[in-house]
């Protein structure tokens, strides 16, 4: 039986912590940041912890 892949789109969003919590990024972050607050920007710079509806199918997808 063949290896699974990894999903290439997925793991390039999406980063597995030693404790094994999912982190993305946040959207809007990355242009037009002109007319953003500096207050915005330095906030969406922070990851998030991926949302506890997402990690099941995420994981999959990242073949844990």
């Amino acid at each position: 039986m063949p290896k699974n892949k990894t999903h290439s789109g997925a793991k390039k969003r999406f980063r597995v912590t030693g404790s094994g919590k999912i982190m993305r990024e946040q959207a809007g972050a990355r242009h037009l940041l002109e007319h953003k607050s500096s207050r915005k920007t330095r906030r969406l710079a922070s990851d998030q912890v991926l949302e506890k509806a997402d990690v099941k199918r995420v994981k999959r997808l990242l073949g844990k």
